[in-house]
């Protein structure tokens, strides 16, 4: 194995990556105090997440409005208002951090019917107040392609759908696409509720803020698919088409809404095929492993179902009922299935590489990455180096050895670069 990185930009440290009065400003004019203003707050892990989120909420409460802080992540932390409050909490955003009232109920309300005959749901406290605004990343959604993706319409949607809302927006989405009823639903929400519009954050390919959008409610579904277009030009990609074994690190709901994020591992979630002669897809990868799952996913490991091997800590670090409950107001069964798994990484490889049709223990073409949130670092095998050595977006950092194990037989951690901070981390 070899180590390699990612030669993406670094964003300057000393370069302030927004500022607060600048993106309130279109906000703040039909603000008066005392009103009961909601930020809405998804369960992803964002880079500098906890500044941002925390700076709007002072930035308000000196307007003399009163913050109320909503938990947006649909059927996430369990699908109960006590999780939902914990996945926040995990990221640093709390009431007494943030100076705002915490809302985590998961009642909603019937909003009414889009135009095309389908059911919206709302957060009950959302509906309530006098203004709501929601906080998220933009970037491709895992389930569908299109012209818009995860992001602010899909924060109003299904995670102040809660998940009633989300159940709803799932169902229809399988009769009428997944794009469809997501533009549906939000046209209907923004009509009828009191949105005044979000703040859309854009990642580099290294997950650190690229760049902090305001953006009103009555320009919403225009202004978030030119901000789509700009967030998917910077998603990072696996640097080889042809894999034989992807090894992934550890997976969770902090660092995709599937797991594994699928525009990285070319594996849908609704299934998938490894016969490429009927399923052409860039990367081409042959087998994948999951190592671990990360504590911020509380157990809820959807998306497992994608990979071919695990270990047997992942599957007992699950929690079933939670994993479950999400697969089933997500519509995507097969991401609650579980993979052949085996105790030691060693001989979760061992299998992974012997299930393959020919015989490439040698000559296997094996990638390792953190997950598919950081692709900065990633180990390769020796079949990859001379490619490695020609591309032109990597760096090699050590030359090659033999795959580390520790004496239990698992992989040793991953060479991380200084400038690492891992998802929702500050740098």
């Amino acid at each position: 194995m070899f180590t390699m990185e990612t030669s993406w930009q670094v964003p300057d440290p000393d370069e302030p990556l927004w500022e607060v009065q600048a993106l309130l400003k279109p906000f703040s004019k039909g603000l008066s105090p005392g009103n009961r203003i909601g930020v809405a707050v998804g369960s992803r892990g964002l880079a500098h997440g906890a500044s941002l989120v925390k700076e709007v909420c002072q930035y308000l409460n000196e307007l003399g409005v009163q913050v109320v802080l909503i938990p947006a992540m649909g059927s996430h932390g369990g699908a109960t208002a006590q999780g939902q409050a914990t996945v926040l909490a995990e990221y640093g955003i709390t009431s007494e951090n943030c100076g705002a009232l915490l809302e985590p109920s998961m009642n909603t309300i019937l909003v009414g019917e889009s135009h095309l005959g389908t059911s919206v749901y709302w957060s009950s406290v959302a509906a309530q107040l006098d203004g709501v605004l929601v906080v998220n990343r933009i970037k491709p959604h895992t389930d569908f392609k299109g012209m818009v993706g995860s992001g602010l319409m899909k924060m109003l949607v299904v995670g102040l759908g809660k998940r009633e809302g989300a159940s709803a927006f799932h169902r229809s989405s399988l009769e009428h696409g997944y794009e469809t009823i997501l533009r549906a639903h939000a046209a209907k929400i923004l009509e009828t509720m009191p949105v005044l519009g979000g703040i859309a954050v854009i990642e580099n390919a290294r997950h650190d803020t690229e760049s902090v959008h305001p953006v009103k409610a009555e320009e919403l579904l225009e202004q978030e698919a030119c901000l789509f277009q700009r967030a998917k030009a910077l998603m990072p990609t696996l640097p080889f088409d042809d894999i034989d074994l992807l090894i992934v690190d550890r997976m969770g709901k902090n660092l995709s809404g599937s797991g594994m994020d699928p525009n990285i591992i070319g594996r849908g979630v609704h299934g998938y095929s490894t016969h490429f002669a009927e399923q052409p897809q860039h990367p081409r990868i042959k087998r994948i492993m999951v190592r671990e799952l990360s504590p911020e996913s509380h157990g809820n490991a959807i998306g497992i179902g994608m990979a071919d091997f695990t270990t047997s800590r992942l599957v007992r670090s699950m929690d079933h009922a939670t994993t479950f409950v999400n697969a089933v107001t997500a519509m995507t069964l097969n991401g609650a299935k579980v993979p052949i798994h085996f105790e030691k990484d060693v001989d979760v490889i061992r299998w992974a590489l012997s299930s393959l049709t020919q015989n490439v223990s040698k000559e296997a073409r094996i990638l390792r990455i953190r997950d598919t949130l950081n692709l900065d670092v990633m180990e390769g095998s020796v079949p990859l180096l001379q490619e490695a050595k020609t591309h032109a977006g990597l760096k090699l950092l050590e030359e090659p050895f033999p795959m580390r194990f520790d004496a239990d037989g698992n992989c040793l951690p991953l060479r991380l670069p200084m400038h690492s901070s891992g998802p929702g981390g500050e740098t």
